[in-house]
């Protein structure tokens, strides 16, 4: 079997090596012992709570605050950071944004110190702005409190806590209070100390307005009835922390604006002549409140959408790819940054950038990269509407796609789900909330009925809990019973896969389930990265031809159902069958290599071909009609899944050569050439016409990927009852009538083959 599995060309460089630190050329290794010119660096401590001698750790470089990722994080790293503050030693360190989440860049990651570097740019790391943390990952540092001698205090360290960084709307309208989620008006309150403050509203505007609302999760901001807030404010006893806020309305943090902090205690007569700050927000179309408002605005983005996000493990997040010439395609992330990734989020309906992810941090796409050193202003409405260089051979690969995390209002989805039993928060028994539509409400837990119970619905339920993907849908779950919920209050649960909560997802009206008991709900296994398969649908193009196979060979293949039902019927073993066959070429570019379900202790030998099938149904071929009709299938088993070849730097892990582990890296692919058994599709009975050739791998979603939606090739044919024209082959939706068009005009330029 491995005989015949075929080594097709290398694609471009997977960017994944350690960096030295160059401070002057964050691009480039930096050798030791050789002089440079290195800038100067800036220190601060910042979050809440904290004492002055603790904090999160911020790093002012390239004219910009951001944070250090914890992972690998040791007290060694501590000791450095805590000298460039002007303390003696670390005591300790904290992971995890223990002092809260911090803004901008994440500027360095994996940094590996020994303890006596002189500064942070002598110590190891993957090098300034590669990264692949979230904020949820801040590093944050514990100094002795005792001062270095003579230490003179350049770096700034927020004793008096004057950073904005949490910013909430509090609701005062009763109407406003009932209603659901997300929370759309109120005042602008900041996080201060142990409680929240106003801010005073002098010559406040619309484009501070459209920061908050940007970074609260929304699009836009609209006029807000200023006198009824007036009277609230009249009648409370306020603390005003901020005043004289001005922002431009490109920023995508309050705490890039200018602005100014009251001192001391501040009270309502701090703010004479104003009064509280206050903003209404206008959701995007994913957070719209009421199903006609969020109906019309999707109808209205699908008809004009040529920005989406894939890849992504929450809402708001991905791959930035862009629609040009019939074509999806990707960004190339030189010159990315938080304001040009704030024109994305916004045009998708969320608020502003959280990070400008750079280094295919969403996965690597797949075709043209569209557009390179995008640089949007912020008004811009569309990231079209940015100026952008297109992309030649040299500039970009797609280890360089760009990608976003924006904003999105807080919904409180969490709050109805929950997982218990498991040996870790990321898995166990799902338990859901029905009927409780307020915060007074108690909540009634019960289970999901596991009947069903799949990739797709635990995608879902993942994505609620705020745990990314889904590694395992459980239909049946033996985890410790913790939680004394016993009843089924779901069940036939059916997700398309994209919906935000389990409520959203088709499911009974009244519970109706085979199996009853704990041990037959359904359970979730939950993971930050998954696989993402795509199959090279230009190879499968070059390589489609026409073949009579004489019934002789083909015993085995009929032995696995390779062959359509009509050749049961024929006079075995004269004659022959006439076969569609064409070379699959199946990437995995995820963050997540794609392993069978099952284990090798369950994998399936079978004797005439001599090897396991890992997956019963790896791919199924279809030959369709134009309209959608089925008049030939086949389906492929998955012989052997291993890296037949991968990129640059990239090494095979999976090989099928001896019962081995069988798999595709990330940055691999996996060739089933067009000359092995069951590579084909049975077209004996089918009569001359157009057709559509279908390719779908993965189809029952047992294992699970990013996305889905690229798991489907179409290609438009056309069959004259001896030779076949395969043409326009697309990852994705149905192909279009121009496609259809060109190929009348010129189908000599198509292949052209029989055997």
């Amino acid at each position: 079997m491995d005989a015949v599995r075929g080594h097709w060309g290398r694609f471009g460089l997977l960017c994944g090596i350690w960096l030295w630190v160059s401070a002057a050329q964050p691009s480039t290794p930096a050798p030791t012992g050789q002089s440079q010119e290195v800038p100067r660096l800036q220190f601060r401590l910042a979050g809440y709570p904290r004492k002055h001698n603790e904090g999160r750790i911020e790093v002012f470089y390239n004219q910009e605050w951001g944070t250090i990722c914890d992972d690998d994080f040791t007290l060694a790293n501590a000791h450095v950071l805590c000298h460039h503050l002007g303390f003696v030693a670390a005591t300790g360190w904290t992971h995890s944004a223990k002092y809260g989440k911090g803004v901008g860049r994440i500027w360095l990651d994996n940094v590996n110190c020994g303890g006596s570097e002189k500064s942070l740019v002598d110590c190891r790391s993957r090098g300034w702005g590669n990264s692949d943390c979230s904020h949820e990952e801040d590093a944050g540092v514990i100094c002795k409190d005792e001062r270095i001698p003579g230490f003179v205090d350049s770096n700034v360290i927020e004793t008096e806590q004057n950073q904005v960084e949490e910013v909430r709307l509090r609701s005062i309208v009763a109407s406003h209070a009932k209603r659901p989620l997300p929370v759309t008006e109120g005042v602008v309150e900041v996080r201060h100390k142990s409680g929240w403050a106003q801010i005073c509203d002098e010559n406040w505007d619309s484009r501070n307005s459209h920061v908050i609302c940007g970074m609260l999760g929304f699009p836009a901001e609209k006029k807000v009835n200023r006198n009824f807030y007036k009277l609230y404010a009249e009648r409370q006893q306020l603390n005003y922390r901020l005043h004289s806020v001005a922002c431009t309305g490109n920023e995508v943090h309050i705490s890039m604006c200018s602005f100014e902090f009251y001192k001391g205690n501040a009270t309502t007569a701090a703010c004479k002549g104003g009064m509280p700050a206050v903003v209404s927000c206008v959701p995007g179309a994913p957070f719209a409140i009421s199903r006609a408002q969020k109906k019309k605005r999707q109808q209205r983005q699908q008809g004009q959408q040529r920005v989406r996000l894939k890849g992504g493990a929450r809402p708001g997040e991905g791959r930035v790819e862009v629609l040009k010439g019939g074509e999806w395609g990707t960004v190339c992330d030189d010159r990315w940054n938080l304001v040009t990734a704030s024109v994305v989020c916004r045009e998708l309906g969320f608020g502003s950038a959280k990070e400008a992810l750079t280094g295919a941090r969403m996965g690597q796409g797949m075709g043209q990269i569209h557009m390179n050193e995008v640089q949007c202003l912020g008004p811009e409405k569309s990231l079209w509407s940015c100026p952008y260089k297109n992309i030649t051979q040299q500039d970009c690969k797609h280890s360089e796609d760009a990608g976003v995390r924006c904003n999105i209002p807080y919904m409180g989805y969490e709050m109805t789900i929950r997982l218990s039993g498991g040996h870790s928060h990321v898995e166990g028994r799902v338990e859901v909330a029905l009927g409780a539509r307020s915060n007074d409400s108690p909540h009634q837990w019960g289970l999901i009925c596991g009947d069903g119970w799949g990739t797709l619905e635990a995608t879902v339920a993942c994505r609620q809990l705020g745990l990314g993907f889904a590694n395992h849908g459980l239909q049946e779950t033996w985890y410790w019973d913790g939680s004394n919920v016993t009843e089924m209050v779901l069940s036939g649960v059916k997700c398309a896969g994209h919906e935000m909560t389990l409520t959203n997802c088709q499911h009974h009206s009244a519970v109706t389930c085979q199996k009853t008991g704990t041990r037959f709900a359904a359970g979730v296994i939950c993971s930050e990265t998954a696989s993402d398969l795509l199959l090279h649908a230009p190879l499968v193009q070059e390589t489609a031809y026409i073949e009579d196979r004489p019934l002789h060979m083909l015993y085995c293949a009929a032995e696995e159902n390779c062959l359509s039902s009509s050749a049961r019927n024929a006079n075995w073993p004269y004659g022959h069958r006439r076969l569609l066959r064409f070379s699959s070429q199946i990437h995995n570019n995820g963050r997540a290599d794609f392993r069978p379900k099952a284990g090798r202790h369950s994998w399936v030998w079978h004797e005439c071909h001599g090897h396991y099938h890992s997956m019963d149904i790896f791919t199924h071929y279809d030959l369709l009609t134009p309209n959608g009709t089925k008049v030939a299938e086949g389906h492929k088993a998955s012989f052997c899944l291993e890296d037949t070849e991968c990129e640059e730097d990239v090494g095979k892990r999976y090989e099928c050569a001896n019962f081995g582990e069988q798999g595709i890296t990330v940055g691999c692919w996996d060739l089933y050439r067009h000359d092995i058994d069951c590579q084909w599709i049975d077209i004996t009975d089918v009569k001359a016409g157009n057709y559509i050739l279908q390719v779908v791998i993965n189809p029952r979603h047992e294992v699970a990927e990013s996305d889905f939606t690229n798991n489907a090739m179409k290609c438009n044919c056309k069959y004259d009852g001896h030779r076949i024209w395969v043409h326009s082959c697309h990852i994705g939706d149905a192909l279009s009538d121009e496609a259809n068009r060109r190929f009348e005009q010129y189908p000599g330029q198509l292949n052209n083959q029989i055997v």
